[in-house]
């Protein structure tokens, strides 16, 4: 069986790593969409086409064309303060533009691979298991959640994938993560702010991109929840950044949520428990310190 598989986002982290294990994939045909053009630094074995997600007769046209057997959705508007100030813009990215794709996949008989966020909880009694009910406390995370309800009610041949606290690096980054800030931040002797009562599961970018591929080759359907395996405060991230590449964590200073003045809320403790995922797509994720030992060497063969 050949898989024509459409994704979007694929300027962005977890759109370049999908990239990179789809590319010269046997029976496999890769388009890859973002807006603007292609950040990749690898061109061959896939076909870039520029599209904007708010542009549905450019959706329509593309899906006409290629009809692919399966779509990985990742491309979203995940500025979360930025949504919180900016409905009309969430809505049109994150909710309207869902609608639309998932029409289009209803239509062609296209298998769909929607990522989503640990943000549709309200981080009340993390760590959540995929039948746990959502409550968000923010724009963003209404927004994702109403995403994830049209999926379920117009596409019954679909996956969602909810992730959080998103790590890793490409060559081409058109925005910073809590890894690169902290340790680009510190290894220029400046001193940060980092909350102490928020709790995350750190995720490797590669490990939501094997687990976001692994779904769509299985044609995997329902919910899952991918992430690291080990929840921490986002402090102590920042001092294991600190610690690994050796820097000084005496520049790391303790602050709560209220005092950053974020527009939008945050829900404190989230975290997710992934035996779904382990037990259905095999997901292994890497440990926090084998995921900073991969940066690291990226890193190094990006500077070398």
């Amino acid at each position: 069986m050949e898989h024509r598989i459409l994704l979007t986002g694929s300027n962005g982290l977890l759109g370049q790593k999908i990239v990179n294990l789809l590319r010269d994939r046997q029976h496999t045909q890769l388009w890859a969409s973002a807006r603007g053009t292609n950040r990749h630094p690898i061109r061959g074995g896939y076909t870039y086409v520029e599209a904007d997600l708010t542009d549905y007769s450019r959706w329509k046209d593309i899906f006409a064309d290629f009809k692919p057997t399966t779509l990985i959705h990742t491309a979203a508007m995940t500025q979360v303060d930025q949504c919180e100030t900016d409905h009309s813009l969430c809505d049109a990215i994150n909710v309207t533009a869902v609608e639309q794709l998932t029409s289009l996949c209803a239509r062609y008989g296209t298998h769909m691979v929607h990522i989503s966020t640990d943000f549709v909880f309200d981080g009340s009694a993390g760590p959540y298991r995929e039948t746990d009910a959502p409550a968000p406390v923010n724009y963003y995370g209404g927004a994702k959640l109403k995403a994830e309800q049209i999926i379920q009610a117009s596409n019954p041949d679909h996956a969602i994938l909810r992730t959080m606290l998103l790590y890793g690096v490409t060559p081409a980054m058109s925005r910073s993560n809590i890894v690169l800030w902290a340790r680009d931040s510190l290894m220029k002797g400046k001193e940060i702010r980092v909350v102490t009562d928020q709790v995350r599961c750190p995720t490797l970018a590669e490990d939501l991109a094997q687990a976001t591929v692994t779904a769509a080759m299985r044609e995997a359907r329902g919910l899952y929840h991918i992430s690291g395996s080990e929840m921490m405060p986002i402090i102590d991230l920042a001092r294991k950044v600190a610690d690994f590449w050796d820097l000084d964590a005496s520049l790391i200073h303790e602050v709560d949520s209220p005092s950053l003045n974020q527009p939008a809320r945050r829900p404190p403790v989230t975290g997710f428990i992934l035996l779904k995922a382990q037990t259905e797509l095999g997901y292994q994720p890497h440990t926090l310190d084998q995921g900073l030992a991969l940066v690291d060497r990226q890193l190094q063969a990006l500077e070398a």
